[in-house]
């Protein structure tokens, strides 16, 4: 198969932990001609005479190498129409801006125009980070989401100690743990809302985020017997690699297989073929759906190919086993 990967520009990828990277040599390992598809050059034309029209990029040909440092070699670049491809994947990093969901409508056009995309672009839209977890609110810890500061005053009166962060943002997302008698909450809550003009989220905090906040992987519906537990570092709340957290990958309780397997086929119909749930603890706090890591570190430790599974599923989607 010829498969596009749509990808923020390729000098912000780091191989050595990238899922991004981890799926296009899975690609290339089974066979398949990768190709990268930048965002900046995502576009779309009105078929007219002379241009075939439609959705089109500048594409690259890849050929991938083991060496994190110097990781692929270009054997063409050319802008074309993107319906040559027999399937796109989509890894594009938060946040989801207004570029972001503009990706989204033009892989929209595309799908329509016959080419298969994963994760499908309407359901990338519709699936925000933290607040599609309000769906599944059995699984959340006590959750408030808004901009409103006096209910974000009182939901810190009431559960003594919270966490306060964004509704989008990548790794490197601003989160505060705030107390009930800090003098600074209030601060803290008019910055992150921007004196109410832009909405947070406010969760009980959770203790057991020192034990890690665990990604675990949904791949076609099937859920990965390993996480990957992201312990924070000393003085921190935030577990992520990014912010110098440590990957452990470990099995799943029989908690987080009860969250994992009442979301997995939910979310496989609406076309969401890859997915990372956060969960800490017992609690589900984030549904990430662009592009969710923690496959290399989980491959490296358990053995278990996250990349490798999700190329077959793709195979399988297009009807090549």
């Amino acid at each position: 198969m010829k498969l596009g990967f749509v990808t923020d520009p390729l000098g912000s990828r780091r191989a050595y932990n990238d899922p991004a990277v981890a799926l296009m040599r899975a690609a290339q390992s089974h066979g398949h001609e990768v190709f990268a598809i930048q965002t900046p050059s995502l576009s779309w034309r009105r078929p007219e005479p002379g241009h075939a029209g439609g959705v089109f990029g500048e594409v690259l040909q890849m050929h991938l190498r083991p060496d994190d440092h110097d990781w692929y070699r270009e054997v063409a670049r050319e802008w074309r129409p993107l319906r040559f491809l027999d399937a796109v994947l989509v890894c594009i990093d938060p946040p989801a801006d207004a570029e972001f969901f503009t990706a989204t409508w033009l892989l929209e056009r595309a799908e329509a125009d016959g080419l298969r995309v994963f994760n499908r672009p309407r359901a990338l839209r519709e699936h925000s980070e933290k607040i599609a977890t309000a769906e599944f609110a059995q699984f959340t810890p006590t959750t408030l989401i808004t901009r409103h500061l006096r209910q974000l005053r009182e939901f810190i009166d009431s559960e003594r100690d919270v966490i306060l962060k964004p509704v989008d943002g990548g790794e490197k997302v601003r989160v505060f743990r705030v107390h009930r008698n800090d003098r600074n909450r209030n601060a803290i809550a008019e910055a992150l809302t921007d004196d109410g003009r832009r909405t947070i989220i406010a969760q009980r905090y959770l203790p057991e985020i020192d034990q890690g906040d665990k990604r675990i992987l949904l791949i076609a519906g099937k859920v990965v017997p390993w996480c990957l537990a992201r312990i924070p570092r000393a003085g921190e709340t935030r577990g992520s690699l990014a912010a110098g957290g440590t990957g452990v990958a470990q099995e799943l309780s029989p908690r987080d297989r009860e969250i994992a397997e009442t979301l997995a086929p939910q979310l496989l119909k609406r076309g969401l073929l890859l997915v990372g749930l956060d969960v800490i603890g017992d609690y589900l706090t984030g549904i990430n759906v662009s592009h969710p890591g923690g496959m290399v570190e989980l491959r490296q430790q358990s053995g278990f190919d996250a990349a490798g599974a999700t190329i077959s599923a793709i195979e399988r989607v297009c009807g090549l086993t």
